[in-house]
Order: C-alpha cells, then sequence, then structure tokens
C-alpha cells in the first residue's frame, strides 16, 4: 500500500473524515503513517472550511500500536534517533503524529473499535471526544517492551484518568475493556455504532459558530496549564475576540429567525 493510502482524508459538509487505512495489519503503525497522520492533520488545521473532525479506522480494529517491523539495530535507522531533538515545535516525530490531533483548531472525535493499544491508545486520546464500541479492548501497553509511553499520552491521560487508576496500567500494561475506558475517563461513550454516533455529535458541533468552537477549544486546552489569573484573562481575550463579530450576530439572528446559520470560515490567530 503505498504511503498515500495509509490515513485518508475526505471532507464533506465541514467535516473532515480521518480514517486509519491499514486493516490487514490492524492499522499498526508504520514510520510512513506517523508522517501521513502529521501531514493530514496539519492539512485540516490550515482548512477553515473544516468545523470537526472524525478520526476512525478501517478494519476490525483502532489500532494495535506500533509495527514492530519498525525496529532495527542499525543505529543510524529512524526509530533509533534522539528522542529530545524537537523536528516539530514542542515535539519529536511520534509525538507529532498525536499532538497534531490534540492542538487541532476544531474539535476532533475518534472511533474506536477492536484493539486500542499502545500508540494507538495515545492517538485515540488526543481526541476531545471519544466514542468506543462495547467490544473493545485497550491497553497501554509500552511496559511490555520495557519503554514508557512516549507520544504524548503522559501528558493527556492525567487530565482525565485517575492518577492512581494510569499509573497500575501503565506500569502493568493490564488490558482493560470499553466499559472500563469509560469509568476510567479513556473514553466518553460507549456505542454499537460509534462512527454513526461520532457522525451525529459532528453535525451538531459544525452547526454551530465556528468562532465559539475554535476558541472554545483553544481556552479549554489552555486552561489546565494556567494560573486562575491567566486562565480568567485567556477566557475574557477569546470572547473579546468575537463577541458582536459576525459568526456571533448570526448565531443570535438565525436562531431568532428560526432558520439554519450561515457562518463565515474562523480559525484563531496563532500566538
Amino acid at each position: 500500500m503505498s504511503s498515500e493510502n495509509l490515513v485518508l482524508l475526505s471532507v464533506e459538509n465541514h467535516i473532515a473524515k480521518v480514517t486509519l487505512n491499514r486493516p490487514e495489519k490492524l492499522n499498526a503503525l508504520s514510520i510512513d503513517m506517523f508522517d501521513a497522520l502529521i501531514k493530514v492533520g496539519r492539512q485540516i488545521a490550515e482548512d477553515e472550511s473544516i468545523r470537526c473532525v472524525i478520526l476512525n479506522a478501517n478494519g476490525p480494529s483502532f489500532c494495535s500500536g506500533l509495527d514492530l517491523a519498525n525496529f532495527s539495530p542499525d543505529p543510524n535507522a529512524e526509530m533509533n534517533k534522539d528522542l529530545t531533538i524537537r523536528e516539530f515545535e514542542d515535539c519529536n516525530k511520534w509525538q507529532k503524529a498525536v499532538w497534531v490531533w490534540h492542538e487541532c483548531p476544531v474539535p476532533v472525535i475518534a472511533v474506536g473499535q477492536g484493539v486500542i493499544y499502545g500508540g494507538g491508545l495515545q492517538i485515540f486520546s488526543a481526541a476531545d471526544i471519544k466514542f468506543v464500541h462495547p467490544e473493545s479492548t485497550l491497553c497501554i501497553l509500552e511496559m511490555r517492551w520495557g519503554i514508557i509511553p512516549d507520544m504524548g499520552g503522559t501528558q493527556l491521560w492525567p487530565l482525565s484518568v485517575r492518577m492512581d487508576i494510569l499509573k497500575e496500567l501503565c506500569y502493568t500494561n493490564r488490558k482493560f475493556s470499553a466499559n472500563e475506558a469509560v469509568d476510567y475517563g479513556f473514553a466518553t461513550h460507549l456505542s454499537q455504532d460509534p462512527l454513526a454516533d461520532a457522525m451525529t455529535l459532528a453535525e451538531q458541533i459544525a452547526s454551530k459558530s465556528p468562532s465559539a468552537i475554535v476558541q472554545a477549544k483553544y481556552v479549554l486546552n489552555k486552561a489546565p496549564y494556567l494560573s486562575e489569573a491567566d486562565g480568567l484573562m485567556l477566557e475574557s481575550e477569546a470572547q473579546q475576540a468575537i463577541i458582536r463579530k459576525e459568526n456571533q450576530m448570526e448565531a443570535i439572528f438565525s436562531q431568532m429567525q428560526k432558520r439554519p446559520a450561515s457562518f463565515s470560515p474562523f480559525r484563531r490567530p496563532t500566538s
């Protein structure tokens, strides 16, 4: 399969559908898949017509983790590069394939089925909202190979998962069920048809003011890392940037006139 087909992208009605497409390998992450995830994520970030993203996978499983074929004894191999080198702003390549979805300007909804292991769980966890099939199994797999989660999961999971549970799962690489994933905070909703439910939610989000959606995600992503004073100021600045502007007025008038809203594209200026 060519690298261009490892991660598929389609856009319809302001919703981008991103699909991991290596089903014969349970979407195990090859080096080319890392590159494709970063490329597609950046493309979406720059497309002002997109208001929501669905991150899903072809085949019976979302992702089984890193493809072990990537490993090589060659010290110059891609996988053996110094992990502390920042290739992408604050991230190395392996982290960026996850972080690109966390920092995506618009909401990302993940759809999980089958096995969601290792690096796959970290990609899944980068989404804002996660639907998971009841028969799925999840695992922080890295300890099995004598390593730690190093694709951003350590920064994402503490935002929603209780620390003692997180440490247990990290230390033991114990597999856990979809029900446990929701209870623990790794997933948002159980669903018998997670893709359909994700699409319904994406359509709801895409119908809202993109100005407000983008600013809300930005403020909520920043909130855990700010002091109260800085967080309150950021909230005020974000609101000031959109209140009484075109899209906010359209949100009001479309409600008053009981008609679908017609919004203009919006991306938050980079800071």
